[in-house]
C-alpha cells in the first residue's frame, strides 16, 4: 500500500528537530567562530541531541544509533540539511565520519569496533576517507594505490587526493589494490591507517568550492606499514563495502539538499512578497510566479523520488535500489542548483553577497554535481539499468507502427469485422 503519512511519535521528533534548528543551530551560523570555539559551543547541543535519542541515527541501536531506517533518516536529514555545515556534527552524522562509521559497522570486527568505531561515535576520534586518486576520477577500476602483504603487515604505497579531512584526522580509511590480477570488483581492499603512521604524508590541503580551504587533502603513502588486523572485511571486498556505504549516503545527501533547497525557496517566496519595483511587488510578476511554481514542482518531484528510493532500500536492500539512487543523485543536484539560482536572482546584488547565506549555498550546489560520483556517471547507470527492461524490436517498423498494428488487428478481429459488414 502507499502511505504518505508520518507516524505520530516520529513526527514529534521531527517537530523537535525543527524547533532545535531554529533556536540553537541557525544562530550559530552567523558567528565567526574558530573550529575550537564551535566545538565548545556545540558540545552541550550534542549532549542534548543524545539525551533526546537523535544521535547518530544512521546506525543500528547496538552501535549507538536508533535503527530508524532510510525513510525516517531521509525525513530527518531534510531538516538537518538546512544548515549543512553546523547541524550534521551536532547530530553525529557529519561526513566523512558518518560514512566511515557505517563502514566500520558493516565490515569491522569486534576488536576494530572497540578500537575505532566507539571513539568515532563519541567524538573522540576524527576520520578521513581516502579513495580518489589523480587520473582515476570517478572510475574506481583505475585506482593504483597498492597494498602488498609482508608477513604480518601490509605495506601501502600510492597517491591520493580529495581525501576528506585528512589533515585533521586521527584515522584514515584507505582503498588500495591488493590483487591487480583479480577482476576490478575484487581487486581492492580497505585498511584503517593511523594518520600519524610513518610514511603518511599530507602534501597539502585542497580548497574545495563551498567547503573551505581545509576540507580535503592530497596525501602520499610512502611505504606505510599497518598490521594485518587493520584490513577491513575480506581481502578484495572493498568495492562491495563501498557500495553498501555510498547507497544510503546518497539518500542522506539528497535529502539534505532538499533542506537547502527549501530554505532557498522560503527566501525566494519571502522576497517575492516583499520587494516592490516597477509598480508592484515581485510576486505579481509572471516571471517570478513561474520561478515559484517551477521550484515547488521540482522540489516536490525530487522529494518523492528520494523518499521512494529510501523506501526501496528499507524494503528490498540497497542493491535493489541502484536505479532509484542514481536517479535522485543527479536530479536532486540539479533541483538544488536551480532553486538556489532563482533565489539569488530575485535578491539581485544582495543575493550574491555574503550578507545572505545564498552565495555559500550556491557553491555547495555546484559541488553536489560531483560528490559521490558526477552526474554523468549516474545518468549512465540509470540509462543502462532502465534499458535492461527492454529489447530491440524485430522487423523494419517500430512496434507501435500503426499500419502494421492495424493489419494485425484486422486479422485478430476478422470474424467481428465480417459480422459488422454483413449487417450493412
Amino acid at each position: 500500500m502507499w502511505d504518505f503519512s508520518t507516524e505520530p511519535d516520529f513526527q514529534e521528533k521531527l517537530d523537535w528537530i525543527e524547533r532545535f534548528m531554529e533556536d540553537e543551530v541557525y544562530p550559530l551560523e552567523t558567528l565567526d567562530l574558530t573550529p575550537e570555539q564551535l566545538e565548545r559551543a556545540t558540545a552541550p547541543l550534542k549532549q542534548l541531541v543524545k539525551d533526546t535519542g537523535l544521535w547518530a541515527c544512521h546506525l543500528d541501536p547496538e552501535l549507538g544509533g536508533q535503527g530508524f531506517g532510510q525513510m525516517k533518516l531521509a525525513l530527518m536529514n531534510e531538516i538537518i540539511g538546512r544548515s549543512l555545515i553546523v547541524a550534521p556534527p551536532i547530530f553525529g552524522n557529519q561526513a566523512p565520519d558518518s560514512g566511515n562509521a557505517e563502514i566500520l559497522a558493516i565490515a569491522g570486527t569486534d576488536q576494530q569496533k572497540d578500537r575505532w568505531l566507539w571513539p568515532l561515535l563519541d567524538g573522540r576520534l576524527r576520520s578521513c576517507y581516502s579513495m580518489t586518486e589523480p587520473g582515476a576520477g570517478s572510475d574506481p577500476t583505475l585506482l593504483t594505490t597498492r597494498a602488498v602483504r609482508d608477513g604480518d603487515e601490509w605495506v601501502i604505497n600510492g597517491h591520493k587526493w580529495f581525501s576528506s579531512r585528512a589533515a585533521k584526522a586521527d584515522i584514515i580509511i584507505v582503498m588500495c589494490v591488493t590483487d591487480p590480477e583479480q577482476p576490478p570488483i575484487s581487486r581492492m581492499s580497505m585498511f584503517v591507517v593511523p594518520a600519524d603512521a610513518p610514511g603518511v604524508n599530507v602534501v597539502r590541503e585542497v580548497g574545495v568550492l563551498g567547503l573551505g580551504e581545509a576540507h580535503h587533502a592530497e596525501v602520499i603513502y610512502d611505504n606505510v606499514r599497518v598490521p594485518a588486523d587493520h584490513l577491513l572485511g575480506d581481502e578484495g571486498g572493498a568495492f562491495v563495502i563501498a557500495q553498501k556505504r555510498l547507497g544510503p549516503g546518497r539518500i542522506h545527501h539528497c535529502m539534505r539538499w532538499l533542506g537547502q533547497g527549501r530554505r532557498a525557496f522560503d527566501m525566494l517566496c519571502e522576497r517575492a512578497l516583499t520587494r516592490f519595483t516597477h509598480g508592484s511587488v515581485l510576486s505579481e510578476k509572471q516571471t517570478i510566479q513561474s520561478w515559484i511554481a517551477d521550484s515547488y514542482a521540482e522540489m516536490q518531484a525530487a522529494r518523492l523520488m528520494t523518499l521512494h528510493a529510501a523506501w526501496t532500500i528499507d524494503q528490498h536492500g540497497t542493491s535493489k535500489a541502484r536505479t532509484e539512487i542514481a536517479a535522485i543523485k543527479f536530479f536532486g543536484a540539479k533541483v538544488l542548483h536551480d532553486v538556489i539560482d532563482r533565489a539569488m536572482q530575485i535578491h539581485g546584488s544582495l543575493g550574491m553577497s555574503n550578507d545572505l547565506p545564498l552565495e555559500t549555498m550556491y557553491r555547495h550546489a555546484r559541488v553536489a554535481r560531483v560528490v559521490d560520483g558526477p552526474d554523468e556517471v549516474h545518468r549512465v547507470t540509470v540509462a543502462r539499468r532502465v534499458l535492461k527492461g527492454y529489447k530491440p524490436h524485430d522487423g523494419l517498423w517500430p512496434s507501435e507502427h500503426i499500419p502494421t498494428r492495424r493489419e494485425a488487428a484486422r486479422q485478430k478481429f476478422a470474424d467481428l469485422l465480417d459480422e459488422a459488414t454483413s449487417d450493412l
